[in-house]
Formats: C-alpha cells, sequence, structure tokens
C-alpha cells in the first residue's frame, strides 16, 4: 500500500471520522508516516482555526491552542524550527477529541438534575500513556454516534488582567517572580463556555467496526439513542512571547469539563465502550483503573514525546509533564471545578516554582 498523502494526514487531525480504516492502520505502522502525521500536527497547531473547539470539549488542548495562537499573533513570522514543531507536537494528542472519548468512560456519578444524570466533573488529572501509533487509532466520538456541538468556543483578545476575570469569572493569579529568560507583561486571551450533545448509536458503532474488520456485541438495552451532554469553559491564557516563535510561559485557567447523561445507567454505557475492540487494549486497560466516581480526567501522552510526573501544588495533587528533548515543562492541576496550567519552553522545576508561587487577591 502506498503512503497516504499529505492532504489525507491533515485530515487525520482535523477530520478522523473521515478516513479510511486502511488509512488509519497503515498510519499506525508505519514509522515515515508517523512522522509525517507529527508534521501535519504542529503545523496545524500553530494555524489560527484551530482556535475553535474539536469535535468534543477538551479544555487541555483548549489552553494549549490559546497560547499558541496567541504566541503566532503576538511574534514575528520565522521559518518553523524543530525546537517549535516538536513543542506544537507535544501540546496536541495525535487525534482531536480522544479526552471527549475518555470523558465519557471516565466514570459515573448517582445524582439527579431534571432528567439528566451528572456523571463527570473532573476533580483530579490522571496521565494515560500510549506509543503514538495507538493513540493515532483511538476513534473520536463520531465514530459511536451524532455529536452536535451546541455552543461553539468564541476566542478574543482583551487588554488587561482585569478584564479576563470580568470575561470569565475566574480569578487571575499574581505571578511572584518570573523564570529566567521570561520578562515584560503578559498578552491575555479569553475564551468562552462551549458545550455539546452526543447521541450514542449501535448501528453507528457497528459500522465503525466494520469498517475496521471487528464486530461488536450488541447494546445493552436502552444504550441505543442515550444522550450525554458535555461542557467546559470558559477560560483564559496569559502568555509570555518574548518575541519568539513559541510562548516563554503560559498561565491558563478554565472551568473543567462535565458530562450529564440521559437514558441508561451510565456504568452500563462505560462497561460496554470499554468492551469494544475500537480501543487500543493498552489505553482501555488504563482507563478501567479509573475510579468510578467521574472525577477523573484523562491526559493522552505518547510515550516517545512526553514523560509525566506527580507534584503537589498549594496542597492539590499536579500532573508534571516534560518533553523528552527538553523543550517543554507543563505543570496541571485542578481545584475546585478549575484547571489551572503553566506551561512553556521552561524546565519542570521552573514551571513549578511558578505554579506554586501563585497568588490570588484577598
Amino acid at each position: 500500500m502506498r503512503h497516504p498523502s499529505e492532504g489525507m494526514l491533515r485530515r487525520l487531525v482535523d477530520e478522523p471520522a473521515g478516513v479510511a480504516q486502511a488509512d488509519r492502520e497503515h498510519v499506525a505502522g508505519c514509522s515515515a508516516c508517523l512522522a509525517g502525521l507529527a508534521s501535519v500536527q504542529a503545523d496545524a497547531s500553530a494555524a489560527a482555526g484551530l482556535l475553535s473547539a474539536g469535535p468534543a470539549p477538551d479544555v487541555d488542548a483548549g489552553w494549549s491552542r490559546l497560547s499558541l495562537a496567541l504566541a503566532e499573533e503576538t511574534s514575528p513570522r520565522v521559518s518553523p524550527q524543530k525546537p517549535a514543531r516538536r513543542w506544537h507536537t507535544a501540546l496536541r494528542s495525535p487525534i482531536i477529541a480522544v479526552v471527549g472519548v475518555a470523558a465519557l468512560v471516565a466514570g459515573a456519578g448517582a445524582a439527579a438534575a431534571a432528567d439528566w444524570l451528572p456523571i463527570f466533573r473532573a476533580e483530579k488529572i490522571a496521565p494515560i500513556t500510549a506509543p503514538e501509533a495507538d493513540l493515532v487509532k483511538l476513534p473520536d466520538l463520531s465514530a459511536f454516534g451524532e455529536l452536535q456541538v451546541t455552543e461553539k468556543v468564541s476566542v478574543r483578545g482583551v487588554d488587561s488582567a482585569a478584564a479576563a476575570q470580568q470575561a470569565t469569572g475566574l480569578a487571575i493569579p499574581r505571578i511572584g517572580e518570573l523564570p529566567r529568560g521570561v520578562s515584560g507583561d503578559p498578552v491575555y486571551r479569553v475564551g468562552g463556555k462551549t458545550t455539546a450533545v452526543f447521541t450514542y448509536s449501535a448501528e453507528k458503532t457497528a459500522q465503525t467496526a466494520s469498517a475496521a474488520g471487528e464486530s461488536v456485541p450488541p447494546a445493552p438495552p436502552g444504550l441505543d439513542g442515550s444522550r450525554f451532554r458535555l461542557s467546559a469553559g470558559p477560560g483564559f491564557a496569559a502568555v509570555w512571547s518574548g518575541g519568539k516563535p513559541v510562548p516563554s510561559l503560559v498561565v491558563a485557567r478554565a472551568v473543567a469539563p462535565t458530562a450529564y447523561a440521559q437514558g441508561v445507567p451510565f456504568e452500563t454505557a462505560r462497561d460496554y465502550l470499554l468492551s469494544l475492540p475500537l480501543l487500543p487494549a493498552n489505553v482501555a486497560g488504563q482507563l478501567r483503573t479509573f475510579s468510578a466516581d467521574g472525577a477523573t480526567l484523562p491526559l493522552f501522552l505518547a510515550v516517545e514525546e512526553m514523560t509525566s510526573s506527580t507534584a503537589d501544588v498549594h496542597g492539590r495533587p499536579a500532573t508534571v509533564l516534560a518533553s523528552r528533548d527538553g523543550v517543554l515543562g507543563a505543570v496541571v492541576w485542578v481545584e475546585d471545578g478549575v484547571i489551572t496550567a503553566v506551561a512553556g519552553s521552561l524546565r519542570t522545576d521552573e514551571v513549578l516554582a511558578v505554579a506554586r508561587g501563585m497568588r490570588w487577591d484577598g
């Protein structure tokens, strides 16, 4: 089989459901195509079009795209350099909306709100590590049914921290001492709330499995046609660009994702989705270890690109990330329903120092 075109690789990033399963499998097993895919991902990350939400709300990816877009706007046009490309690639998952799938299988709650059951509210973050080839194989929500984005993210610039706080309702932290090499005032970008409704389709799931040469067991009674409402945001990003093609430092906060279900009990949906042969076994296995309280947001990492560890930030468990080439350091945590992230072209000890040194007025 010949290698897929660059256009198909771009479609795998922007519209994965529109790529034939045979092409997916070829890319997943071809080192040359995986390298090409990484290049396409890097270019896509810098494009303004990626400011809009993907098929499913993804706050973690959202602040990343926010910072990259702002860096592009505030920096001179330069030829892509390897560090910038690796920085872009490290910030994005191979397929947009993977976290949307994960949020549906991460756990379940029990309290009722009208006819919707709250099933997911991020209270902590945990990494899911897998080879990039496995992450490429992950389907998005459209492989399992119909996704309707009912409220798209709207991103705009504001001229001050006070304006960012007024637009989002989120407290803006005061940064203590900036890391060496980071100076000046940040530029602020704010994004609104995004919501979507996903309707599960047994027929669509069977079609996806058939295209992959697999078969699925009959859906549990009541699952076909069940609906899931997803929401995330609003949020903001404060970005110190330093006149460079990638941010020197990003501090971002956003209201964490939540999900509600209508129809079948969520434990039934979770167990069934994790049993399907459409998810790589190692990814499904890690998701099964998540508690059933609907409180853990998965953070997908390609083992070839990133490492992760844990730390304490303001008394909260945090996930620390580092790219293997040393270009990117980041720390992310959840507190009171808000995701906070600090990232940049810094060492992990530097981003941790920024995070631990942040203070809030009052």
